[in-house]
């Protein structure tokens, strides 16, 4: 995580000089930048989650009441997952994206317009968003096992802390799918073109990802 909390994330080491408390492998440059920059662009994803279903639900809602319950359960996750990324940000004093404002605008406007277009339309926008979500986070999950593997290769121990964040990492992942399921069964593939529709928002999450772990 960030260089002035590197020792909070680390690999436990049996101690070699007789005492019980195990020892802190110091993590290196790389890890500590992937872990700054996925936790920076985990919290910009899920505030963009939260924005895109807080914008569509008005209108969705009003024109099909039935999607209320599970609008409300989605939204309720996705607010669930910022407050996860939100507590690990302040606790490990890693610096948010600089782009905040930017993307505020932008998702909250990708939801009402995708929403007004109709439920056909919402639902290929969430099947786009959470695909490429899943993705992102299943890169992260196997990014951290190969330092996992790495690190009991060379005789270290993973910190509890570590094996934590990977299945906080699996949870949230799994409910972004759930929720990509709920749009493919909301009729998400027959919006119309669905394939320029899903591709253009596929592109613009990479796009978004791949600022974020930076800026």
């Amino acid at each position: 995580m960030p260089r002035n909390n590197a020792t909070s994330l680390a690999a436990d080491v049996p101690s070699t000089s007789g005492s019980s408390r195990p020892k802190r492998k110091p993590l290196t440059k790389e890890q500590r930048d992937f872990l700054d920059s996925a936790l920076r662009v985990n919290q910009a994803g899920e505030l963009a989650a939260t924005l895109i279903y807080a914008a569509q639900t008005p209108p969705l809602v009003n024109a099909h009441p039935h999607l209320r319950p599970l609008m409300s359960h989605m939204y309720a996750q996705e607010e669930g997952h910022l407050n996860t990324f939100n507590h690990l940000i302040a606790k490990h004093r890693v610096r948010p994206t600089a782009l905040y404002p930017l993307w505020s605008v932008l998702a909250t406007g990708l939801g009402w317009s995708t929403a007004v277009m109709g439920r056909e339309t919402a639902m290929a926008c969430t099947e786009a968003v959470e695909t490429e979500i899943g993705t992102h986070y299943n890169d992260q999950i196997r990014k951290l096992l190969e330092i996992f593997d790495q690190w009991e290769g060379d005789g270290y121990e993973v910190g509890d802390e570590f094996r934590d964040l990977v299945d906080t990492l699996r949870r949230i992942r799994d409910e972004e799918l759930e929720h990509l399921d709920h749009a493919v069964e909301h009729d998400a593939k027959k919006a119309e073109p669905h394939w320029l529709l899903t591709g253009v928002i596929r592109a613009g999450c990479r796009g978004a990802i791949w600022v974020s772990e930076k800026v």
